[in-house]
Formats: structure tokens, sequence, C-alpha cells
């Protein structure tokens, strides 16, 4: 009995002038959110998302919630790893800086080697 009762929909379906779209609600409004500097959907970050849903009378604040807990690592790890990184890329300049120097000294020390002129070239002095 099932297989009738289908049949009758796709065919009601196909019928239809109607288009029906199985898109994702969430993306409604994402150019907008964008445009104005919020996140692509409200769920993302913000007061919605990063506040308790409630907390108790005396003032205390309510236990975080697993997705908190969640977003929180996930804060953490990222906050490591952009430090991480971040020394890494002051560390690589360092090394370069230094290189640098090696290679500007090692030029004066080849220049510092080369044959000084004698006689009259040493009385002379460069006009400058």
């Amino acid at each position: 009995m099932a297989a009738p009762i289908r049949t009758l929909c796709c065919s009601a379906f196909r019928l239809s002038s109607r288009h029906f779209s199985s898109t994702c609600g969430v993306q409604a409004g994402q150019k907008w959110r964008k445009e104005h500097g919020l996140s692509r959907s409200g769920t993302e970050y913000g007061p919605m998302t990063d506040l308790p849903d409630w907390s108790f009378e005396d003032g205390r604040p309510a236990p975080p919630l697993k997705g908190q807990l969640r977003r929180r690592q996930e804060k953490e790890a990222l906050a490591r790893r952009i430090v991480m990184l971040s020394s890494e890329v002051d560390r690589g300049i360092e090394v370069w800086e230094e290189k640098q120097q090696e290679a500007k000294r090692l030029e004066e020390h080849k220049k510092s080697l080369l044959l000084k002129p004698k006689g009259n070239l040493l009385i002379k002095k460069p006009k400058s």
C-alpha cells in the first residue's frame, strides 16, 4: 500500500509547476551579515552562543554547556597555534637578519683584504 502512495507523491511533484528547494536555510541573510561585519550565521559567535542561557537567582553563573566548553577549547587551541606560528615567523626573521649581517660582515672583510695603494697613490688623497 505504501508503494502506490509514494508513486502518487512522486508523480505529483513531477507535474507541479513549483520548484522544491532543499538548500540549507542557514544561508539566508549570509551576504547581509558579512556586509555588516557579523558572522555568517547567528550561531557561530556572539552573545547568543557565548553567554550562558541562564543564571541562578542569587547571581551565580550557570555551569557552562558542552557546546560552550567545546568552543572555548577550540578558541584556546587556535590561540596556541597562532602564538606558535607567530614565534616561528619571528625566529625566521631573526635568522634571516643574522644571515644578512654575516654576509655584510664577510663582504667588508673581503674589501679589507684587497691590495692597498702604495707610493705616490698613497700620498694623494681621493677627491670627495
